[in-house]
């Protein structure tokens, strides 16, 4: 054990745990009740400061936890080393290649969970292809991201999913937090710690304008950006061209992009057809869960010499005419490889909606069917309760007589 990494993964938990004061409280409340007294519990996640507090919250409930990281380089190997002194299991080094990031989930099933904690659905995916013989004794789960959901909804619609899954990333506070404010503020900061370039008067390509391309394209235009928003969703395509985006398709925008940031959840969003048309010094950086969305094997046939690290977490690919794209983080998340992912404030919010969805699982899962469930609505009023009156912010109530009138169909003008 190193002493010193561990003394410098304390000092960054307990840095990010300022900032939570919401997941401290329920840590706090967790450690009183118990709610997980017994319960073993495998979670696939970034291993960051602010996983290191939820996994604080969830052993003072009585978990026992094994934890392997959901993307390799997002790994922050003091907050690693520190927890394994807390109790917690960890799986995960830094910068590790594929085969041992699943190496290291496995390793994490090994605890024979009662309980799963995904980001991205590759620890349900294996329990489901690989570990079939510990599904019998898992009774219920959780989920982080949107990518994480469409995979899970598809293996509900196959009938595949064997336990029941709460969608932690559908609630409300999640995506206005966490997807919208969070993303768009951390990938903006990965993007400029990588490249050092200056976002003014560029042209930056949002593909996707679900609740992560809203807030990356809000913070480019806050950065003075001209913002260019590609989209297959025609609601969504039109909800961004009324808020003064241009809408165009990924093979015009290509031709003009600056910067191109893919947030959609899907593959293949920029093709080797985009590739090819990019300006000289196009910057390629992916806030999506997994490193699909830009086909970077195509990138690599087109690329007549590669520069690797010509920056931190920058590679660059010439063309055979000479132009330059640079990649980020080899297209995996630009905002954890690049930068420290969301800020605690933002992961508080989300992790405390996770923690009290699991306390949720815990008491109900006997009775729940195979399939996705919603985070149950009082869960998220109270973590927006809590999160105010740790801001000192108050809101108004209902009166008896509006109370009335909203359960009532008689009353009228």
């Amino acid at each position: 054990m190193d002493s010193a990494l561990t003394a410098a993964g304390e000092r960054r938990i307990g840095w990010a745990a300022r900032a939570m004061p919401v997941l401290t409280a329920i840590g706090e409340r967790f450690a009183a009740e118990a709610p997980l007294e017994g319960l073993r519990i495998a979670a696939c996640l970034h291993v960051t400061a602010e996983t290191a507090v939820l996994m604080g919250a969830l052993r003072a409930g009585g978990a026992e936890i094994a934890l392997a990281a959901s993307n390799p380089l997002s790994t922050q190997d003091d907050v690693a080393e520190a927890l394994g002194v807390y109790g917690v299991r960890v799986h995960a080094l830094a910068g590790v290649d594929r085969q041992t990031y699943y190496r290291h989930i496995h390793q994490a099933l090994d605890i024979v969970p009662d309980l799963v904690l995904d980001d991205g659905c590759d620890l349900v995916n294996i329990l489901h292809t690989e570990r079939t013989e510990l599904l019998e004794g898992v009774s219920g789960g959780c989920e982080e991201t949107t990518t994480g959901i469409i995979r899970l909804r598809q293996m509900a619609a196959e009938q595949a999913l064997r336990f029941p899954v709460v969608a932690v990333n559908d609630t409300r506070t999640k995506r206005m937090f966490d997807n919208r404010y969070g993303t768009g503020q951390s990938t903006m900061d990965g993007i400029m710690r990588a490249t050092n370039t200056l976002l003014a008067g560029k042209v930056v390509v949002v593909a996707g304008f679900g609740f992560c391309g809203r807030g990356v394209a809000e913070r480019a235009r806050g950065l003075g950006a001209r913002v260019v928003v590609t989209e297959i969703d025609p609601v969504k395509a039109l909800d961004a061209s009324l808020q003064g985006y241009e809408v165009q398709p990924m093979g015009r925008a290509a031709t003009i992009g600056d910067v191109f940031v893919t947030v959609t959840g899907n593959r293949d969003v920029i093709r080797g057809e985009h590739l090819a048309v990019m300006k000289d010094g196009a910057i390629l950086a992916n806030a999506g869960h997994f490193d699909v969305e830009i086909d970077v094997r195509a990138l690599e046939e087109l690329a007549h010499a590669v520069h690797p690290g010509v920056r931190p977490n920058t590679d660059e690919y010439v063309l055979a005419d000479g132009r330059r794209l640079l990649l980020l983080a080899e297209g995996r998340l630009v905002n954890l490889a690049a930068a420290e992912g969301h800020p605690a404030a933002v992961m508080d919010m989300s992790f405390s909606a996770q923690a009290l969805a699991v306390a949720w699982l815990a008491r109900e899962r006997a009775r729940l069917e195979p399939g996705v469930y919603d985070v149950p609505g009082e869960v998220d009023v109270e973590v927006a309760r809590l999160k105010l009156a740790a801001a000192g912010i108050e809101v108004d109530s209902l009166s008896s007589d509006q109370e009335s009138y909203l359960h009532s169909w008689r009353l009228g003008s």
